[in-house]
């Protein structure tokens, strides 16, 4: 009897040991599952092997931007970049900075009411945002905020993007009768098709940030959205044609200059796709999701604004995610993967992705095992300007905030 509860004793005392080891690195950062708690300040993903850090530790709900938005202000060192994002705080949206080294968050404007829009001039680092009527600057050194423009009361635009020598800004504006289908109908499922449906007059427009003139470039009388501005040619300007993907050719941009419009890429197959559009760092290439046909086969696909000349990588059904992005030296590709209910219908596809590419495919690994996520909050991936962390937002741990992840796997 004594031997079995000695044999007993030390079989316990091994089990503790691997515990222990299991649950924490050598510096003590825990490996746990990520979300469906309340999640200490980094960890390690029990399944990925990452390390996860929560970016901002500040009260209220903070939201990074959407994917296409760049975010980050680069420090003459290199080594104090600073991101802007969102906090919330009894429902009024203010801008912050977040150092992405020690983490300090600073706010930068002191509205009483919500800002709108994420427009980051990185010449001068100035902050471009809009209230009701009102477009202003904010400039994210000093705090600094000038009015720059106010729309007229007969033309009601929404600013989206300024260029890269920080002159223009451009943005959309949809008909009277257009904008007021989704305050009827709020859910995006019921909007959706009843605004491509309607064809109404929509305008792309341009202010001088200088002069304050305001002038309509272009006119169609179709949804436009997704209005960019290349981080690296002051006259080009990406926008796509809004709708149900598989209708319509999406992906264009024009010359503010010459008004000469191009298409990106055209369809070639039945129910082919393409969408979720974003720049090059170096202006080049236009990169988008595409899937021929819909929810069969999925690239990830780019075309060069220049020559037209596309390439494609293939990516795997369970690896396709709602947004991808590139990293700053083009080398790396990320993506914030989908839920079952995304046009992919993937089994296993609730992850943060790292891809490289690896002939005409791309090549997976998995980040943040985001199972805990609601999906209907879209993570919004962004490599960080050195390219070793991806950034995403997320509700895991039930109250929107923003992560990062490192992209080298964690050693101890």
């Amino acid at each position: 009897m004594l031997l079995v509860t000695t044999s007993l004793k030390k079989t316990f005392l091994f089990l503790c040991v691997f515990i222990c080891f299991k649950t924490f690195a050598q510096n003590n950062i825990p490996i746990l599952e990520t979300g469906g708690t309340s999640m200490p300040n980094e960890w390690i993903d029990d399944i990925t092997g990452h390390r996860v850090i929560k970016l901002i530790n500040r009260a209220g709900i903070n939201s990074s931007f959407y994917f296409h938005n760049n975010p980050f202000i680069i420090s003459a060192d290199k080594k104090n970049d600073k991101m802007i994002f969102f906090g919330t705080t009894n429902g009024v949206k203010n801008a912050y900075t977040v150092n992405l080294e020690n983490k300090e968050v600073t706010q930068i404007t002191f509205s009483e009411t919500s800002i709108g829009a994420e427009i980051v001039g990185h010449k001068y680092n100035n902050l471009y945002f809009q209230k009701q009527d009102k477009v202003y600057v904010t400039n994210i050194k000093t705090k600094e905020t000038k009015l720059v423009f106010t729309f007229p009361e007969n033309y009601k635009g929404n600013i989206a993007t300024v260029n890269s020598d920080e002159t223009i800004l451009a943005g959309s504006k949809a008909s009277d009768a257009q904008a007021d289908i989704p305050k009827k109908y709020p859910e995006k499922k019921d909007f959706f098709d009843r605004i491509f449906d309607a064809h109404e007059p929509n305008d792309l427009f341009t202010i001088n940030i200088k002069t304050g003139k305001l002038q309509v470039i272009h006119t169609e009388r179709t949804w436009l959205g997704h209005v960019q501005f290349s981080p690296t040619n002051p006259s080009i300007l990406m926008f796509c044609h809004e709708g149900p993907w598989h209708k319509l050719d999406r992906i264009w941009h024009i010359n503010i200059n010459t008004k000469e419009v191009k298409l990106m890429h055209k369809r070639t197959m039945d129910m082919e796709i393409a969408g979720h559009e974003w720049f090059a760092p170096d202006g080049k290439t236009i990169w988008f999701d595409l899937q021929q046909p819909k929810g069969e086969t999925f690239f990830v696909a780019g075309t060069n604004i220049k020559t037209g000349v596309e390439k494609k990588y293939r990516v795997k059904r369970d690896e396709w995610s709602i947004h991808f992005n590139i990293s700053d030296d083009q080398k790396m590709f990320c993506g914030d993967g989908g839920d079952a209910g995304q046009v992919a219908r993937a089994t296993n596809g609730m992850w943060i992705y790292h891809f490289m590419p690896l002939g005409d495919s791309l090549k997976s690994e998995k980040l943040v095992n985001m199972k805990h996520q609601y999906y209907k909050l879209e993570p919004n991936v962004h490599f960080t300007p050195n390219g070793k962390w991806v950034v995403f937002r997320a509700n895991f741990e039930g109250t929107e905030n923003v992560y990062a992840v490192e992209v080298k796997k964690y050693t101890n």
